[in-house]
């Protein structure tokens, strides 16, 4: 696989700062049951990287005594933690809001039975991926048979309420552009998500969130193979706008990684670059005592990939 760090270091991107915590995101580990050519994490079912217990206890620790509220839980497949539900339960009791980054493949996978109904029981928000409401599109990015897979979990969520008026349970879809372009306005492609999931499949959600593939890991190895890296990124640079500074996810958003060490994002994460710039890594133990509020943040050249265009988060454009 490519390294690309050494393509991003050198950088341009303004410098900005951390506002207050309202987000702890958590990456469980990188086992999945799939493998997807836009991983940033390379994660698949082959990997042994899982938070220790003893690291989800002081990240409840950290929910509790900081009074944040929102537990964003990443992977790959989150679900896969031996933990998942005793962390969701615990975190659940402490009132904070919870969101899995679900790949829908889970729910129907065996030993993960009851799966969508402790979710429901709980209330947790679920963020969804479904590159695409084509079956071809689907599986070609992400395997034969994802997409069947995919509509049958999505079906199983809407019967227990999810994506319905008035229910109070969030399902919420990420949409990711399969090569090196931009992703198309948002809210247009939510309402071609809508039409034909509706029409199709007679399946509702929430919201469409459109993501940026970033230029690392998997996806940038797979740039740099083609000769589209540089392309890619010029684009990413020409695409530029300032308004996006200000709605950064890593301004309010604190990235924990399966080791229990700290992050600005979850791409900077898999860069391995420190929070806040810092010499060394710190820790979620140290969120026991400081809340990092007015720190610089970690920037690189693949931030342009969230400031690109109609902007890039973990919630979608801005």
């Amino acid at each position: 696989m490519h390294e690309t760090l050494a393509k991003l270091r050198q950088s341009d991107f303004p410098d900005i700062t951390r506002q207050r915590v309202q987000i702890l995101q958590a990456n469980l580990g990188y086992l999945c049951n799939q493998t997807c050519v836009h991983c940033h994490v390379n994660a698949g079912p082959n990997r042994k990287e899982l938070m220790s217990v003893a690291n989800l206890d002081v990240l409840l620790q950290v929910l509790e005594k900081t009074g944040v509220k929102v537990l964003d839980l990443t992977g790959g497949a989150p679900e896969m933690h031996p933990k998942f539900r005793y962390l969701v339960e615990q975190a659940s009791a402490l009132g904070v809001k919870i969101i899995d980054r679900c790949n829908l493949t889970i729910l129907s996978e065996p030993g993960y039975e009851g799966l969508a109904d402790f979710l429901a029981q709980h209330r947790v928000e679920i963020v969804a991926s479904l590159p695409c409401y084509s079956m071809d599109n689907v599986d070609s990015q992400r395997g034969k048979g994802v997409f069947g897979r995919s509509i049958d979990g999505l079906k199983e969520l809407n019967a227990l309420g999810y994506g319905q008026h008035d229910s109070g349970l969030t399902l919420n879809l990420v949409y990711n552009p399969q090569g090196p372009s931009l992703p198309p306005p948002q809210k247009g492609l939510e309402a071609d998500y809508k039409r034909e999931l509706k029409q199709h499949f007679n399946i509702s959600f929430n919201q469409l969130f459109t993501i940026t593939n970033m230029p690392i890991k998997r996806f940038g190895s797979m740039l740099i193979s083609k000769g589209q890296f540089d392309e890619y990124m010029q684009l990413l640079k020409d695409s530029y706008l300032a308004d996006n500074l200000e709605q950064l996810m890593c301004r309010e958003l604190i990235s924990v990684d399966w080791q229990g060490y700290l992050y600005d994002c979850d791409f900077n994460q898999q860069l391995g670059l420190p929070i806040g710039r810092a010499a060394k890594h710190r820790h979620l133990k140290d969120l026991l005592n400081t809340n990092f509020m007015g720190e610089d943040i970690h920037t690189a050249d693949h931030c342009y990939g969230c400031t690109a265009g109609q902007g890039s988060s973990c919630g979608g454009a801005f």
